[in-house]
Order: C-alpha cells, then sequence, then structure tokens
C-alpha cells in the first residue's frame, strides 16, 4: 500500500503529535508499505530526507520557531501541502492519505484526495477538537469551527487518540469517530534498569505553554521545599521566562534545570535517569511524553484533563488531580517523595503497563482500518 501522511509538524520540531506520525509511519515501512510524509521545514532540515526507508518531504511554510507553529505557519503549510499534493506530488501515486489534525491538515487532505481520488483518513488529537483545549484553540475555532464539518464529514475514517478526545469530538461532528490510542517504541524506550536514586528527580517535557500549567510545578515544589528533591523542566516557548521568573521567586533556583528544547532521544535519556513525570496540563489527548515516561519506569503525578486518567492506574502508577489543586498535588509528591519503597515499586508499574501501547500494535489497528476501507 501507498500512504500519503499530511502533518504540519514532524520530529525534530513540534510536540506529540509528530513523534506518533513518525513511528506509526516507520512502522508500516517496515511491514512492507511504501510511505511519504510531506512536513513543514525549519532551519536547515533538509527538503527531502530518506530516514530508514521512509520517505520525508519537507516544504518551505514560513515556521519561525522550532516548538510552536504559528497560525501562519499552519495557513502557509495547508497552502504548500495543497499545492504539492496537486502539482509536485507525480512520482508518489497514494491508494490512502492519512492526515494528522483535522485542523490544520484537513483541508489540504480534502483538496489531495479529491485530486488524487482516494480516501483520507483524519487522526484528530486534541487541538483540533472544538472545545477540547480552548486555552489554546478558542480563538481559532471562534472563526474557522463553521467551516471544519465538511473535513470530518468527507474522510473516509475518522481517528481519536484517547476515548476522551473522541467524547469531544462527538459534540460538534455527527460522523463515527473509533478509538486508537497513541503509541510510543515501548522496546526502544523502555528502561533496561530502573534504580534508586539519592535525590529524586522530577521531570516535566513539553512546550512552555499555558496549556500545559507549568506554574503549577513550581507552586508545588515550593510546598514540598523542605524534602530531598531535583527538578528538570525540558523545554521551551512563551512562558518560559515568566516560569523561570516565579521559579526564582519561590527560592527554588538552585533546584530546578532549564535545560531548554531537547530531541526526542535527550530527552529519553534524561527520563531514564529521573524517578517522577509531573505534567499538571489544563489538557491533553492521550499524552505520548507520560506513555514515554511510563516506559522510562517513572512514577506519574498528572492532572485528571482529557486523556491523562486513561494512562494511569490511581495509587499504582501514579496519581491524577485537577490542574489547579496544588494542595492534592503537593500531598501526592511528598507521599512519592518520602516513600522510595512505593515510590520504586510504582516506576515498576509505569513499566509494565506500558507495554499496552507499543507502537506495533497502534500501527497494525491503522492498518486494519486503512484495508477495510480499500476492501
Amino acid at each position: 500500500m501507498n500512504i500519503l501522511v499530511l502533518i504540519h509538524e514532524f520530529p525534530p520540531i513540534g510536540g506529540g503529535g509528530g513523534p506518533i506520525a513518525r513511528d506509526l509511519s516507520l512502522q508500516w515501512v517496515k511491514a512492507g508499505h511504501r510511505v511519504r510524509v510531506v512536513t513543514a521545514r525549519f532551519g536547515d532540515l533538509p527538503h527531502r530526507e530518506n530516514i530508514d526507508g521512509l520517505d520525508v518531504v519537507r516544504l518551505d511554510c514560513h515556521r519561525t520557531e522550532s516548538f510552536r507553529a504559528k497560525m501562519g505557519a499552519m495557513i502557509g503549510y495547508v497552502s504548500a501541502a495543497s499545492r504539492y499534493c496537486l502539482f509536485d506530488c507525480k512520482d508518489f501515486q497514494p491508494d490512502l492519505i492519512h492526515v494528522h489534525f483535522a485542523v490544520p491538515n484537513g483541508p489540504a487532505a480534502m483538496i489531495a484526495a479529491k485530486k488524487m481520488k482516494v480516501p483520507y483518513v483524519i487522526t484528530a488529537h486534541l487541538g483540533d477538537i472544538p472545545g477540547a483545549s480552548p486555552e489554546k484553540t478558542k480563538k481559532w475555532f471562534r472563526y474557522i469551527q463553521p467551516f471544519t464539518p465538511p473535513i470530518w464529514k468527507n474522510a473516509a475514517r475518522v481517528v481519536a487518540v484517547s476515548e476522551f478526545s473522541r467524547a469531544m469530538a462527538l459534540k460538534t461532528y455527527n460522523v463515527p469517530i473509533d478509538v486508537i490510542p497513541n503509541g510510543i517504541d515501548y522496546e526502544m524506550i523502555k528502561n533496561p534498569e530502573i534504580v534508586k536514586h539519592d535525590t529524586p528527580e522530577i521531570v516535566f517535557a513539553g512546550r512552555f505553554v499555558p496549556q500545559k500549567n507549568l506554574a503549577q510545578i513550581i507552586k508545588t515544589l515550593a510546598e514540598v521545599r523542605d524534602l530531598n528533591w531535583h527538578a528538570t523542566l525540558i523545554g521551551d516557548g512563551q512562558d518560559r521566562d515568566m516560569i523561570m521568573g516565579l521559579c526564582e521567586e519561590k527560592g527554588l533556583s538552585d533546584r530546578v534545570a532549564f535545560p531548554g528544547w531537547k530531541t526526542p532521544e535527550e530527552v529519553i535519556e534524561i527520563f531514564h535517569h529521573s524517578d517522577i513525570l509531573f505534567m499538571p496540563s489544563l489538557s491533553e489527548g492521550l499524552p505520548v511524553t507520560g506513555i514515554q515516561g511510563m516506559a522510562s519506569g517513572l512514577a506519574l503525578l498528572l492532572s485528571n484533563a482529557g486523556g491523562n486518567p486513561e494512562i494511569i492506574k490511581e495509587g499504582v502508577n501514579g496519581f491524577v488531580q485537577a490542574p489547579d489543586d496544588t494542595k492534592t498535588y503537593a500531598h501526592n509528591l511528598r507521599t512519592l517523595l518520602t516513600d522510595s519503597d512505593r515510590l520504586l515499586k510504582m516506576r515498576y508499574a509505569s513499566l509494565e503497563l506500558a507495554a499496552s501501547f507499543d507502537i506495533r500494535k497502534t500501527a497494525a489497528d491503522y492498518l486494519k482500518a486503512f484495508n477495510k476501507i480499500r476492501n
């Protein structure tokens, strides 16, 4: 099968959707399929690249930041991807188009599908669903939502990455929606050796944006300043200076590291030397970072937003609480920091539970869906 994948951000740029697109595509290549990814170019990334048999085409879209695609960059991608599929993709005739994010990439998929006379499948993550991530997309959907129903209606199939994402999408779009959870390369990521650390390491990885609610991390850490711990907050974004300023205000600067944006491989390396993943997000689809943390053998301290509860067994491999509940965050973090045996047990539980999110199963489930459409 020839599969054309459309996504506006792809490693090493962007957030969780990009690694999912990459890992799925690589699995399909391993299964003998021909896959081409059409994505956005940034900086000095090559226009064309072959990654272990995966054909990656990067288009100039005026993207200005590695960690975030602004509205102009997303519009630029839709325009460039549409032109590419209409005029420059003559050497690749897909049997099916797989598009990540109904917004912004759905219009390009509709145009390409009509031109190439093939079906397209949408994977809805979260930010492309009205009302699912209001702190991030409320302004956008105020203007674009009336134009989005055809994107969903004309898709041969719609897949959501979590039960939460599906439920939110069904509030707006009257179309069948299946759930195929996000996956990770478990065998590659899993931590081969989980050990106790004399100073427990708390870690966060992601964009420094309002959705991720990093101020809650600093507030919670201030509540447990009497305990032994160190924290590493990996990433970059518009809120970074504010978070660093809050950290200094709370007197925690000597205990919290801000190493900036790291490659996926560097993030996993840091995870393997950490103990607790702290993600108090205001919204999440099904957090890839959370699953990677599980496979790295981390106990999870997550908000109860979106699909977060779908990767946690409460009290077994972590805790969930309301995004703004500093008191409960501090209580649960204190529990993890003061009971090293329980922390170690929860870390092993995460490692075991992560196996159910292996990318091989995710990729196989997508191929089954694709074959049903083609047949």
